[in-house]
């Protein structure tokens, strides 16, 4: 999992704090972190990389080099956001082939269609509710899929495929 943001209340982090941890105990999975702002949320991920050292690392501040290669090296990338008028890291991670974990609200839900296994559509994974339950259900099914490769590589190139420039508007 990958975060690249401004660490505020907007954004919805105080979910990952409540969800992360039970599914990093489940899954041998890791999140990388870039981003500074508000204190408890600098804490949180601060906590959670002392407490999951091998799983978690959080690089407090900005990175312009740092920010593409976890935008590109991650494979999912989680916006758990209260509201999000547009959004731009969904965007980016859709064009990186990076699966985007998002709440259905604002530009997230304007940009990122929820996988259908049966179809195969979609290009990523979306939460309704802002709760962690929420959340922790949008990334145990990304986990639960990530394994098939050829199910992933179809997502990734549905999300690479996605056009949101003005010509297309």
């Amino acid at each position: 999992f990958g975060i690249v943001s401004r660490l505020a209340h907007q954004k919805g982090f105080e979910l990952i704090g409540e969800a992360l941890p039970g599914v990093l105990q489940r899954h041998p999975a890791r999140l990388v972190v870039l981003g500074s702002g508000e204190g408890q949320y600098e804490e949180m991920f601060a906590w959670l990389q002392r407490t999951f050292p091998h799983q978690v690392a959080f690089y407090r501040g900005y990175n312009d080099g740092l920010s593409h290669l976890i935008e590109a090296g991650s494979d999912m990338f989680l916006m758990p956001s209260r509201y999000e008028p547009c959004g731009l890291n969904q965007m980016y991670s859709l064009r990186y082939g990076t699966i985007p974990i998002v709440r259905n609200t604002g530009g997230l839900a304007d940009t990122v269609r929820l996988y259908e296994p049966v179809s195969g559509e979609g290009t990523g994974f979306v939460f309704d509710h802002f709760n962690a339950d929420g959340l922790r259900w949008a990334m145990e099914f990304a986990l639960s899929v990530w394994p098939d490769k050829k199910a992933w590589r179809k997502l990734q190139r549905a999300g690479m495929a996605c056009d949101y420039s003005w010509e297309h508007q």
